[in-house]
């Protein structure tokens, strides 16, 4: 019989793997309700030794929260081809594929887990929906925003964070459908916006005419004409 050695890992190492099972516990349940005993025991090291990576439960967090963070913001990334409706039902795909992964974390976090009032969490969050925002402006081919148009941006991250925080209360909604619904949104809030500038209007007609017949921002159309038809 052999009997198996256990590795000894490198401080990096060791502080990866613990940010890793973290992850995993705060991805499960909320913050709050994770101890660094059970963090430890998931580890299989001891109480002491976490602290010897990390100074308390809420520097694991946020190094947690980073690792997240830079996973949820690498959801927007989508090569620019193809009609815009169609990428940005990719993304939305993507996205609720995290927040599926790590509801209770994701609850936690948009609003307020054991970091709360933290600049560093507040950061964190905020470097997400900054990445989120450029990202879009990458789609739609602007690098120097109109205010209408950062408006509009800005709004529909707000309403896909939303969105994802009451889907995630009971899941009554099938989520296929919210991930069309905020392609939608995004069509809508535009759509309202261009009524009201020339700007945004001529964004709208570029957006629209690389649209096929079978997208989500033809299928809106569709829907919207049969409603008042």
């Amino acid at each position: 019989m052999t009997t198996g050695v256990r590795r000894r890992m490198g401080v990096e190492e060791r502080r990866q793997q613990l940010i890793g099972v973290a992850l995993d516990l705060f991805s499960r349940r909320s913050p709050d309700e994770v101890s660094i005993d059970e963090i430890a025991s998931a580890a299989g090291i001891s109480r002491p030794l976490v602290y010897h990576y990390f100074p308390g439960k809420l520097s694991l967090y946020e190094a947690a929260l980073q690792r997240a963070a830079d996973d949820l913001a690498a959801r927007f990334m989508e090569p620019a081809r193809g009609p815009l409706g169609t990428r940005l039902l990719r993304v939305m795909g993507r996205y609720f594929d995290f927040v599926d992964e790590h509801g209770p974390g994701f609850s936690a976090l948009m609003r307020g887990g054991p970091a709360v009032g933290s600049s560093r969490t507040n950061a964190l969050v905020d470097s997400v929906r900054q990445a989120a925002y450029d990202q879009i402006l990458s789609h739609l081919g602007v690098s120097d925003p109109p205010a209408r148009l950062e408006l509009v941006v800005r709004s529909w991250i707000s309403l896909a964070e939303s969105t994802a925080l009451i889907w995630l209360d009971g899941r009554r909604i099938p989520r296929a459908e919210l991930e069309v619904q905020l392609v939608h949104d995004f069509a809508a809030l535009t759509a309202v916006s261009a009524a009201q500038d020339e700007e945004m209007a001529a964004l709208l007609r570029r957006v629209v005419a690389n649209e096929p017949a079978d997208g989500p921002f033809a299928d809106l159309i569709g829907r919207l004409t049969a409603l008042v038809g």
